[in-house]
């Protein structure tokens, strides 16, 4: 079966409600759909990187406990695994404090193996930000040679600094390699302030040639090929952006591989199968939004699990 490779940070997020701590659970929309996948008896590697320290053991025994492969995930000695606090108000505004301590010498990860058609996923500041950028771009254009399929989520946590100029080339890079892009507006409006998804998608990644969606939050997904783009309305809402999110990116890449999709195939998906795609997607994400976890419920994971099976 195809694997899937996950390459993101792991994080532990603390939510804090009007001043009380409310919930804690491994963050990060790369983590949480690697989880979801894993949940699915789908083969999945994560490339990360946490500290040997107790919230490091949490992350990792969060990955094991939904069967996603740790090997790869780098247990460095010196330092702190990186933490969030997110505070929110009544009025739902909402604010990022991060925490921890990464050592001089890091990132230093065992690769997965990557085959013809296996998909890897990656994003946030693993993607831009140094020194983990540049072993991470190596492993990229080595996927991209392989001809594997590579989904790109752009943009960065909130809370987290950039110098935009700086890490624009890498964001431009990162478009050239992948295969397929998935954004919302938070992401964008990061990136390329005062700019819809249009004007993203034409000024920014259709040069590249590949295939892009786009969430617009609570009212439908938008995904751009070629000269043309095509809209899926979906119902659901959640105020857990991060669970929807992550719950959404499972489902694509679910629907990738139950729709048998291989890399020379990305960019000239039918309206059709987008539309299957998409409906399982949103149905992913829904789940995962109304989950403690962020992740795809034990009962409705085996669920697809079966049919998977079935299917293959």
């Amino acid at each position: 079966m195809r694997k899937i490779i996950a390459i993101g940070e792991s994080i532990l997020d603390a939510v804090y409600c009007n001043g009380r701590p409310n919930r804690t659970f491994v963050g990060g929309r790369v983590s949480n759909a690697a989880a979801s996948l894993g949940a699915l008896g789908l083969p999945v590697s994560m490339v990360s990187e946490c500290c040997t320290d107790k919230v490091g053991d949490w992350v990792v025994d969060f990955f094991e406990k939904h069967h996603v492969d740790t090997r790869s995930i780098d247990r460095y000695t010196d330092g702190s695994t990186p933490f969030a606090a997110i505070f929110k108000d009544e009025a739902g505004g909402e604010s990022i404090v991060n925490y921890g301590e990464y050592p001089m010498n890091r990132f230093n990860v065992i690769w997965p193996r990557i085959d013809e058609d296996d998909i890897v996923l990656f994003g946030s500041y693993y993607a831009i930000d140094s020194p983990q950028r540049e072993r991470l771009y190596d492993l990229l254009s080595y996927a991209a040679e392989r001809k594997a399929i590579l989904v790109y989520l752009p943009g960065f946590q909130h809370g987290t600094q950039f110098n935009l100029t700086k890490v624009m080339p890498n964001i431009l890079e990162n478009f050239e390699v992948a295969s397929l892009v998935i954004d919302h507006d938070k992401d964008i409006n990061n990136m390329f302030p005062n700019q819809d998804s249009d004007k993203v998608y034409n000024n920014h990644i259709k040069f590249y040639e590949c295939s892009y969606v786009h969430i617009n939050p609570g009212k439908n997904a938008t995904v751009y090929q070629g000269q043309d783009k095509h809209e899926l309305a979906y119902s659901c809402s959640s105020d857990n952006h991060l669970g929807w999110q992550a719950g959404f990116i499972a489902g694509i890449i679910y629907g990738l591989i139950t729709g048998g999709i291989k890399h020379g195939d990305v960019t000239t998906i039918s309206w059709q199968q987008w539309d299957t795609m998409l409906n399982e997607a949103f149905d992913f994400a829904k789940q995962c939004a109304e989950s403690e976890t962020n992740c795809l419920p034990v009962a409705y994971a085996q669920e697809k699990s079966q049919q998977l099976l079935s299917n293959h």
